[in-house]
């Protein structure tokens, strides 16, 4: 650290040092969620994500009315086949085609930009001295960017069965493999679906907010994250690894899709939500462990 660092850091600690010890400071008064939830949504990538995300269902809309029926299910067999039986079924095709890709760029957004664009602001001192501590700092921010990574995650399906519902109408849903189920007993598949999506974006969103407790660079944050979960689809489709995939943090993200057999099948969603949860904890607590030693000069 240059000398001109060092003497930042001292001031700032200093500031703290001083306010902490004024008359009426609480500690768990600073930063109040409500604050930091403004905060974050006055961001224009806030408005921006979610603005493609409320779009997204639409487009895939108007593509299915311009293209006509899809095709048989002999011919491209999927989820595609049975995308405009039904408005569950659009929201299903639409959590497909999202999962991979634009999900996780939300999630990796929201979670990767939280600290490292404070830093790159050099704002994220100010807010130490306020003082914040920075246990609270990084646990509000974590917090309001799980929050918001998860009404990202939702915001396709509502919105999904939204359009759905306007252009192919509410009925039963039929089945890739085959067979129908009736749109209470869908609803209730629906929900395991999010449930495990939104339990498999978090490893997405711990790798995210550790690169953005470790770089001042938000782009540095988000794109780490979304290239490292690129990587790891690359090497889920090398078969000669063998049972190795199953230890890749991508390797279970579509195992959601055992939800839409005639019985659902538990086995894939459990191992992918018990390895996405154990390497979540792994990647917050170091996040943690490293914005606490971590010297704030920016």
């Amino acid at each position: 650290m240059s000398g001109v660092e060092e003497a930042a850091a001292t001031v700032i600690g200093a500031t703290a040092a001083d306010a902490a010890a004024a008359p009426g400071y609480r500690a768990r008064r600073t930063l109040p969620l409500r604050v930091e939830a403004v905060r974050q949504f006055r961001r224009r990538r806030t408005l921006v994500a979610f603005g493609i995300l409320l779009v997204l269902p639409w487009v895939l809309v108007a593509a299915f009315l311009i293209g006509g029926d899809p095709p048989e299910p002999g011919e491209a067999p999927g989820l595609v086949t049975v995308a405009t039986e039904s408005a569950m079924n659009f929201a299903l095709f639409a959590m497909f085609v999202s999962v991979g890709f634009l999900l996780v760029v939300a999630v990796a957004l929201f979670c990767g930009d939280t600290v490292a664009s404070e830093a790159g602001w050099s704002s994220l001192r100010y807010l130490l001295a306020a003082p914040v501590p920075r246990a609270r700092l990084l646990r509000q921010k974590l917090v309001v960017a799980l929050a918001y990574a998860a009404a990202a995650v939702l915001t396709v399906p509502l919105m999904s069965l939204a359009a759905g519902t306007v252009a192919f109408g509410w009925g039963d849903v039929r089945l890739p493999g085959g067979g129908s189920v009736p749109v209470g007993t869908a609803l209730e598949r629906m929900l395991i679906v999010v449930a495990f999506v939104l339990v498999s974006e978090l490893v997405v969103a711990a790798l995210a907010f550790l690169l953005s407790v470790t770089t001042d660079s938000p782009l540095g944050a988000v794109g780490g994250a979304v290239g490292l979960v690129i990587v790891s689809n690359i090497l889920d489709a090398v078969t000669a690894l063998g049972g190795w995939r199953e230890l890749l943090p991508t390797h279970w993200m579509w195992a959601w899709t055992d939800a839409l057999q005639p019985q659902i099948q538990w086995t894939g969603m459990a191992k992918g939500a018990a390895l996405s949860v154990t390497y979540s904890l792994v990647l917050f607590a170091l996040a943690f462990r490293r914005f606490r030693d971590r010297d704030v000069v920016s």
